[in-house]
């Protein structure tokens, strides 16, 4: 939906379609590019996982009553999510490579910080100011991306990327608690420190600059408004974030209800949970990696319906069976902790807790098909606004994300039925909005820049 035409008069001029042809790649793509920007993206997830275990040491050694680290955590997503909404348009203006390098090591200077501090008001100051910093390569790579490469190619590469970053939010609980039996929390910031350090130099000596010059904008406070009112308006893009918004919302409800229904509710061990969180994403990185085999043979619109086909299917069947489970509860509201018999007359029976793994399966595994298709579908058609654009999605999902916290905590904890129901809630509004996406494929005709003021 382009805008009205008063809208787009600038001393600058106005883009044709004799500007730079969408998707045309400023060098060549080498195969390896993927996976460096998954190791470059990787800073948010690991910086968010990776001292989680370390919570309880924390407030101890910060003097903090309980739930102080948790504040922590929020004032890092604060971070992210206002960080993202400048870094990208700043990429847009200077290119990818310096705002990354400039976030880069202001995130490496502040995670030396968080290991130095002293209470937890200056740990959650150093944090935000790390998140700030992380959120460059949080969304400028998925820029990078959209310079080099555009259509099935994007989202073959977008795959490879998500498997990278996948891997993370695995093995970095897992890292930090092995961390914790040797030494104290504050290694883990040391570590931190560190691997900013190694993505500082990968940086300065092996990224390639992917924007050129002729597609970089001007940046002002109302060019970044009117950027991200005239993203908003186009019908395109703004369903296809807001389905990869609501696939992060699905995601975001597992991560924020799963520990208590399975290990309070449905009597877990930690262990046995942690390896039930490694499965589950297994399964989504999985279908990232099924997803950039099949793109180039069918066709990804339809692989982006029929995943949302498959997310609304598998959260139905969560629903219902988590409705079973509510009846095979004790009066008094709570699930036997011992499953299979022995805690009372109305069991939970294992085939039934195995039904609701793999129903949770069935409602994840889609959003690693949904997220790239979803991502390329909203950016095909803004090659000048890429980081812009990756800059409002990446937003629009941490927003949503934080959105599916809240929403689980403020409901009863004793049940999955809170957790599945939001889930269907969240697969639902997917498919709604995949229902309104355009007609006509994303990238047909003349691209909405090629209206598009070159100062905007």
């Amino acid at each position: 939906m382009a805008p009205p035409q008063d809208a787009l008069e600038s001393t600058a001029g106005t883009i044709t379609a004799e500007a730079p042809q969408v998707g045309r790649p400023t060098r060549r793509v080498f195969g390896w590019i993927p996976f460096l920007l998954g190791f470059l993206t990787a800073v948010g997830p690991v910086s968010t996982d990776i001292y989680l275990p370390a919570f309880p040491d924390l407030e101890q050694s910060l003097h903090t009553s309980a739930g102080g680290a948790q504040m922590t955590l929020s004032v890092w997503f604060v971070g992210l999510a206002f960080g993202q909404m400048t870094m990208g348009p700043l990429s847009d203006r200077f290119g990818r490579l310096r705002p990354m390098m400039i976030g880069t090591v202001i995130y490496t200077i502040a995670s030396f910080g968080c290991a130095m501090a002293s209470d937890i008001w200056v740990f959650s100051a150093f944090r935000l100011i790390a998140a700030l910093g992380a959120s460059a390569s949080l969304v400028i790579p998925s820029a990078c991306v959209r310079d080099i490469a555009h259509g099935n190619v994007a989202a073959r590469m977008m795959s490879q990327l998500v498997l990278v970053m996948g891997v993370v939010p695995i093995l970095a609980p897992t890292i930090g608690g092995l961390v914790l039996q040797f030494t104290s929390w504050r290694s883990i910031f040391w570590a931190s420190g560190v691997y900013g350090l190694v993505c500082i130099v990968v940086l300065w000596r092996v990224l390639p600059e992917t924007l050129s010059d002729d597609l970089r904008q001007s940046f002002s406070p109302m060019a970044l408004f009117s950027r991200y009112v005239f993203l908003m308006r186009d019908r395109a893009f703004i369903t296809n974030a807001m389905i990869a918004g609501f696939s992060a919302f699905l995601s975001f409800t597992y991560l924020s209800a799963a520990a208590s229904v399975f290990i309070h509710v449905f009597g877990f061990s930690p262990a046995h949970f942690g390896m039930m969180f490694g499965i589950f994403a297994v399964g989504m990185i999985g279908a990232s990696q099924i997803n950039g085999m099949l793109v180039g043979r069918v066709d990804a619109n339809r692989m982006l319906t029929v995943a949302i086909a498959m997310a609304v299917v598998g959260t139905l069947i969560l629903t219902g069976l988590s409705v079973e489970a509510v009846f095979r509860m004790h009066p008094d509201g709570e699930a036997l902790r011992h499953l299979g018999g022995g805690g009372g007359a109305h069991p939970i029976p294992v085939v039934l807790l195995w039904l609701i793994i793999a129903a949770l399966m069935i409602s994840l595994a889609p959003t690693g098909i949904i997220g790239p298709n979803a991502m390329v579908g909203a950016m095909v058609n803004h090659p000048r606004l890429a980081g812009s654009a990756a800059a409002f999605i990446g937003t629009l999902q941490y927003v949503l994300g934080a959105g599916a916290g809240g929403m689980i905590g403020s409901m009863p904890s004793h049940t999955p039925l809170p957790m599945a129901g939001t889930m269907l809630m969240g697969a639902v509004i997917m498919a709604m909005l995949a229902a309104l996406r355009p007609a006509v494929p994303a990238g047909a005709g003349v691209a909405a820049e090629d209206v598009m003021p070159m100062g905007h």
